[in-house]
């Protein structure tokens, strides 16, 4: 059984608001027991949506409360290796989806995500 598991940046957010009641059963039981992961670039859309006035926080904020609070990690993934999984992910134009999915690809392991787009092009995305 897999260990470790990737968190999509508004599964972050979610989080971090304590907004348990969004995740379907399955999926909050795999938040309860699986080591959670995320790509840096989970840490720069924070930023972003911050910066966009869509976000009260910052990534960093975010995170930092976050690995306090549940362990959650940033995966040390080498970037070219990233990339690599990345360039192959044409089914999207948006970067921090592409180097979201493709730091879990890298990562070989799965994605909890509510973004139906990821979860119609990735089969490593979760959400039930």
């Amino acid at each position: 059984m897999e260990a470790m598991i990737h968190l999509d940046t508004h599964v972050v957010a979610w989080l971090y608001a304590g907004r348990l009641d969004l995740f379907p059963p399955d999926t909050r039981s795999h938040l309860e027991t699986k080591d959670l992961v995320i790509s840096p670039m989970v840490i720069l859309e924070l930023d972003y949506l911050k910066e966009i006035g869509r976000t009260n926080e910052t990534g960093k904020t975010v995170v930092d409360d976050l690995t306090a609070r549940i362990g959650l990690t940033i995966s040390p993934t080498p970037f070219l290796q990233i990339i690599m999984s990345a360039r192959e992910l044409s089914w999207t134009r948006d970067p921090f989806d592409r180097i979201i999915v493709g730091h879990s690809i890298a990562d070989d392991c799965r994605l909890i995500t509510a973004d139906s787009k990821i979860s119609n092009h990735y089969t490593g995305a979760f959400w039930s």
